[in-house]
Protein backbone atom coordinates (compact mmCIF):
# COMPACT_ATOMS: atom_id res chain seq x y z
CA UNK A 1 0.00 0.00 0.00
CA UNK A 2 2.86 2.20 1.11
CA UNK A 3 4.71 1.67 -2.43
CA UNK A 4 1.76 2.07 -4.14
CA UNK A 5 1.06 5.61 -2.72
CA UNK A 6 4.93 6.57 -2.68
CA UNK A 7 4.79 5.45 -6.71
CA UNK A 8 3.44 9.57 -7.40
CA UNK A 9 5.69 12.03 -7.02
CA UNK A 10 3.19 15.02 -6.27
CA UNK A 11 3.22 16.55 -2.76
CA UNK A 12 3.07 13.69 -0.37
CA UNK A 13 4.62 11.16 -2.19
CA UNK A 14 6.72 9.69 0.84
CA UNK A 15 4.29 10.18 3.27
CA UNK A 16 1.35 7.98 2.24
CA UNK A 17 2.31 4.94 4.15
CA UNK A 18 -0.08 3.90 7.50
CA UNK A 19 0.70 3.10 10.82
CA UNK A 20 -1.07 0.41 10.97
CA UNK A 21 1.26 -2.03 8.45
CA UNK A 22 3.90 -1.26 11.19
CA UNK A 23 1.85 -2.23 14.09
CA UNK A 24 0.76 -5.19 12.02
CA UNK A 25 4.62 -6.25 12.55
CA UNK A 26 5.03 -5.37 16.41
CA UNK A 27 6.35 -8.59 17.49
CA UNK A 28 9.88 -10.33 19.61
CA UNK A 29 12.36 -12.21 17.71
CA UNK A 30 12.44 -9.99 14.55
CA UNK A 31 15.94 -9.41 12.98
CA UNK A 32 17.49 -6.34 13.98
CA UNK A 33 17.17 -3.54 11.38
CA UNK A 34 20.16 -2.90 8.90
CA UNK A 35 22.72 -0.04 9.63
CA UNK A 36 22.06 3.75 8.48
CA UNK A 37 24.73 5.60 6.61
CA UNK A 38 25.13 9.08 5.88
CA UNK A 39 22.39 8.98 2.88
CA UNK A 40 19.88 6.98 4.92
CA UNK A 41 20.24 9.72 8.34
CA UNK A 42 19.77 12.92 5.37
CA UNK A 43 16.30 10.98 4.04
CA UNK A 44 15.35 10.52 7.67
CA UNK A 45 16.26 14.48 8.80
CA UNK A 46 14.53 15.43 5.92
CA UNK A 47 11.23 13.24 5.91
CA UNK A 48 11.20 14.92 9.80
CA UNK A 49 11.23 18.63 8.70
CA UNK A 50 8.95 17.64 5.85
CA UNK A 51 7.26 14.20 5.77
CA UNK A 52 5.37 15.26 2.73
CA UNK A 53 8.48 15.63 1.27
CA UNK A 54 8.36 14.03 -2.80
CA UNK A 55 10.79 11.50 -4.12
CA UNK A 56 11.93 13.48 -6.09
CA UNK A 57 12.96 16.11 -4.01
CA UNK A 58 14.01 13.56 -1.40
CA UNK A 59 16.54 12.16 -4.25
CA UNK A 60 17.54 15.77 -5.01
CA UNK A 61 18.48 16.69 -1.86
CA UNK A 62 20.54 13.99 -1.23
CA UNK A 63 22.22 13.05 -4.45
CA UNK A 64 20.49 9.82 -5.62
CA UNK A 65 18.04 8.56 -8.35
CA UNK A 66 14.80 8.61 -7.80
CA UNK A 67 14.45 4.87 -7.95
CA UNK A 68 17.54 4.36 -4.88
CA UNK A 69 15.61 7.17 -2.81
CA UNK A 70 12.34 5.26 -3.25
CA UNK A 71 13.56 1.88 -2.62
CA UNK A 72 15.74 3.44 0.85
CA UNK A 73 12.65 5.04 2.28
CA UNK A 74 11.07 1.66 2.04
CA UNK A 75 13.41 -0.06 3.18
CA UNK A 76 13.38 2.28 6.50
CA UNK A 77 9.98 1.53 6.35
CA UNK A 78 10.21 -2.16 6.42
CA UNK A 79 12.94 -1.74 9.33
CA UNK A 80 10.43 0.01 11.13
CA UNK A 81 13.20 2.94 11.35
CA UNK A 82 9.94 5.46 9.81
CA UNK A 83 7.02 4.28 12.09
CA UNK A 84 5.08 6.47 10.24
CA UNK A 85 3.53 9.89 8.38
CA UNK A 86 1.84 12.68 10.37
CA UNK A 87 1.21 16.06 11.01
CA UNK A 88 2.11 18.42 13.86
CA UNK A 89 -0.67 19.95 15.42
CA UNK A 90 -1.18 22.96 17.34
CA UNK A 91 -3.27 21.44 19.92
CA UNK A 92 -4.47 24.33 21.28
CA UNK A 93 -6.17 25.95 18.16
CA UNK A 94 -7.15 22.65 17.28
CA UNK A 95 -9.57 23.26 20.13
CA UNK A 96 -7.64 20.80 23.10
CA UNK A 97 -6.70 23.78 25.19
CA UNK A 98 -5.86 21.57 28.34
CA UNK A 99 -3.03 19.23 28.12
CA UNK A 100 -1.78 17.26 31.15
CA UNK A 101 0.60 14.44 31.86
CA UNK A 102 -0.84 12.14 34.53
CA UNK A 103 1.64 9.46 36.09
CA UNK A 104 -0.27 6.32 37.04
CA UNK A 105 0.59 3.68 39.25
CA UNK A 106 -0.53 0.20 38.14
CA UNK A 107 -0.44 -3.58 39.68
CA UNK A 108 2.11 -5.47 39.17
CA UNK A 109 2.43 -7.09 35.32
CA UNK A 110 -0.78 -5.47 34.21
CA UNK A 111 1.02 -3.10 31.43
CA UNK A 112 0.05 -4.60 28.54
CA UNK A 113 -4.08 -4.62 29.73
CA UNK A 114 -3.53 -1.26 30.84
CA UNK A 115 -1.74 0.00 27.72
CA UNK A 116 -4.48 -1.31 25.85
CA UNK A 117 -7.66 0.84 27.81
CA UNK A 118 -5.53 3.90 27.81
CA UNK A 119 -5.17 3.99 23.92
CA UNK A 120 -8.86 3.91 23.94
CA UNK A 121 -8.94 7.01 25.91
CA UNK A 122 -10.04 10.05 23.98
CA UNK A 123 -7.19 12.36 23.91
CA UNK A 124 -5.02 10.36 24.85
CA UNK A 125 -1.88 11.37 22.70
CA UNK A 126 1.48 9.48 24.04
CA UNK A 127 1.90 6.12 26.99
CA UNK A 128 5.06 5.38 27.93
CA UNK A 129 5.71 2.73 30.64
CA UNK A 130 9.24 4.01 33.07
CA UNK A 131 10.79 3.57 35.89
CA UNK A 132 10.68 5.31 39.03
CA UNK A 133 8.04 6.10 41.74
CA UNK A 134 5.36 6.11 38.93
CA UNK A 135 4.76 3.01 36.65
CA UNK A 136 3.43 4.76 33.27
CA UNK A 137 3.28 8.63 32.05
CA UNK A 138 0.67 9.38 30.29
CA UNK A 139 0.16 12.80 27.97
CA UNK A 140 -3.78 13.74 27.38
CA UNK A 141 -5.22 16.36 25.36
CA UNK A 142 -9.01 17.10 25.91
CA UNK A 143 -10.63 20.57 24.54
CA UNK A 144 -10.66 21.86 28.65
CA UNK A 145 -10.10 21.42 32.42
CA UNK A 146 -13.78 19.94 33.14
CA UNK A 147 -13.21 17.42 30.55
CA UNK A 148 -9.79 16.16 31.84
CA UNK A 149 -11.20 16.23 35.02
CA UNK A 150 -13.89 14.03 34.14
CA UNK A 151 -11.01 11.97 32.13
CA UNK A 152 -8.96 11.83 35.17
CA UNK A 153 -11.57 11.13 37.88
CA UNK A 154 -14.28 8.62 35.45
CA UNK A 155 -12.29 7.02 32.94
CA UNK A 156 -8.65 6.56 34.54
CA UNK A 157 -9.07 5.79 38.43
CA UNK A 158 -12.22 3.39 37.10
CA UNK A 159 -9.40 1.02 35.39
CA UNK A 160 -9.13 -1.69 38.21
CA UNK A 161 -5.58 -2.33 37.63
CA UNK A 162 -4.50 1.73 38.37
CA UNK A 163 -3.64 2.22 42.02
CA UNK A 164 -3.35 6.48 42.01
CA UNK A 165 -2.78 8.65 39.50
CA UNK A 166 -1.51 12.54 39.78
CA UNK A 167 -2.26 14.82 37.25
CA UNK A 168 0.37 17.48 36.21
CA UNK A 169 -1.12 20.64 33.95
CA UNK A 170 0.89 21.35 31.27
CA UNK A 171 0.79 25.82 30.75
CA UNK A 172 3.03 25.72 27.50
CA UNK A 173 4.53 23.66 25.71
CA UNK A 174 7.68 23.54 22.83
CA UNK A 175 7.94 21.30 19.75
CA UNK A 176 11.45 19.95 19.65
CA UNK A 177 11.16 18.55 16.32
CA UNK A 178 12.34 19.99 13.48
CA UNK A 179 9.86 22.69 11.98
CA UNK A 180 9.01 22.24 8.41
Amino acid sequence: MASERMADDGPTGAAGASGAEYAAKEGLGEEPPRPLDAIDRDILRMLQTDGRASIRSVAEHVHVSRANAYARINRLIEDRVIRGFGARVNHERAGQGASAYITLKIVQNSWRTVREQLRALPGAAHIALVSGDFDVLLLVHTPDNRTLRELVLTRLQAIPEVLSTRTLLVFEETDLEPEG
